[in-house]
């Protein structure tokens, strides 16, 4: 199972990026899939999971009304739109796969991927 995560890079506050994972070595339609943020010195951060079949989403209060989580199934692929970005969204973004779909900030997933940097700079 890989999961690889790309499209970060440098993006001013206020502006916008989408970040995609994509995922090949599972059946990916039956992974409810997360993304997760880490920051230098801070724990791991819950940011979104959608569930299998896209039409269910739950987000972490901190990004809750600024990013969107989607997927395409035909493509093995998730996305995280994120728009309205503050500095304190800088992180490494990394996606993971579960086979249940929870929404528990604490949920355990069976695969992890790379990350990918988003700096945030004012």
């Amino acid at each position: 199972v890989q999961l690889q995560a790309f499209g970060g890079g440098l993006v001013q506050v206020g502006g916008s990026l989408r970040i995609s994972c994509a995922a090949s070595g599972l059946t990916f339609g039956s992974y409810a899939m997360g993304w997760f943020r880490q920051a230098p010195g801070k724990e791991r951060e819950f940011v979104a999971v959608v569930s299998m079949s896209g039409y269910s989403t739950y987000y972490g209060d901190s990004v809750k009304g600024r990013f969107t989580i989607s997927r395409d199934n035909a493509k093995s692929t998730v996305y995280l739109q994120m728009n309205s970005l503050k500095p304190e969204d800088t992180a490494v973004y990394s996606c993971a796969a579960n086979r249940v779909y929870d929404t528990s900030p604490r949920a355990s997933y069976e695969y992890w991927g790379q990350g990918t940097q988003v700096t945030v700079s004012s």
